[in-house]
């Protein structure tokens, strides 16, 4: 579904930035508050991919770490100081994979692994969490955490890994750790990524099988409350039983398309509410790019291109 870029271009811009490697300031720069301020395109791509070497450079990792292999990324020694590069580097990953990689698992999965086990490896450096972990479990230690950011980055890198095998996930307890993680992030910061931990469960509850007993199944109800907290939809969310204390949508989460475009594709193209993604989606197009997120906001604007198609075909 993402933008398909092809190989010559990636090669040419590659080539051109080479011969000057970006400074891990100038990586660090290309961050504003959570956002990776760089363009949807091949010079974009670029760009990121630049950033994961300055930040690799700064934490002295090398091709010889299988930066795929939990145990060996939390075996990496690492300076107490470079957890917020290692935080930056998790983000990277994450972002590169979901923006530029495409959906094929044996080229986006390596990636995402990658995204969570830099974000875990900042968890655990914690020696709070570390002991916690050891003596009651992982999602016990989670709820003394306070690594916002490692959190949010381990835990989006961890579900879209887990997309690929949904019901092994769900048996090796991918969904109540990930369930965990967000939940303490949203308690420390519920704004943080634009809401990212509302988007995170309306996805998380249509995402998960449909089993006929459990805790971890497919839940319309819980997602569609999760997202009426950052879509501004009050006939559908005021029908909803779950849907408490919803009111009013903060501009930040209108602002930032992809909210809304989770809620298309998620909840809407999946119970075949054609009318109302449609209408989500027009609402979308018409608002635009904007000067705020100009990655996110391309990319919805390009899913909202090819939804459109299949929505306007059920109508």
């Amino acid at each position: 579904m993402r933008k398909l870029l092809t190989f010559t271009a990636v090669l040419m811009v590659a080539v051109g930035v080479s011969a000057l490697a970006m400074t891990l300031d100038e990586a660090i720069g290309m961050f504003s508050d959570s956002d990776m301020m760089i363009p949807y395109s091949d010079e974009g791509r670029a760009q990121l991919e630049e950033a994961i070497a300055a930040f690799r450079e700064a934490l002295g990792v090398t091709d010889a770490l299988d930066e795929t292999n939990e145990d060996d990324v939390m075996a990496f020694a690492v300076d107490d100081g470079l957890i917020d590069v290692i935080n930056k580097l998790a983000q990277s990953y994450y972002t590169l994979a979901d923006a530029f990689l495409g959906e094929v698992e044996s080229e986006v999965l390596p990636t995402y692994l990658k995204g969570k086990h830099w974000g875990l490896k900042t968890m655990r450096m914690d020696p709070e969490f570390a002991a916690l972990e050891q003596s009651d479990g992982f999602v016990a230690a989670v709820q003394v955490a306070d690594n916002l950011e490692g959190m949010y980055w381990a835990s989006s890198s961890w579900l879209r890994a887990a997309q690929f095998n949904v019901l092994a996930a769900v048996f090796a307890n991918v969904p109540e750790k990930t369930e965990a993680i967000t939940l303490r992030c949203m308690e420390l910061d519920e704004t943080y990524m634009h809401y990212g931990g509302y988007r995170a469960f309306g996805a998380f509850w249509t995402g998960l099988p449909k089993l006929p007993a459990g805790t971890y199944r497919k839940n319309w109800n819980k997602s569609l409350a999760f997202f009426c907290k950052i879509v501004d939809e009050p006939a559908l969310c005021g029908a909803c039983e779950d849907c408490t204390d919803y009111g009013e949508i903060a501009p930040l989460a209108n602002e930032y398309l992809e909210n809304r475009m989770f809620f298309v594709e998620f909840y809407l193209m999946e119970r075949g509410s054609w009318e109302d993604a449609k209408r989500v989606v027009d609402s979308v197009v018409a608002d635009g790019l904007g000067d705020k997120y100009p990655l996110y906001n391309a990319i919805s604007l390009e899913k909202a291109a090819i939804f459109l198609e299949e929505i306007e075909s059920n109508l």
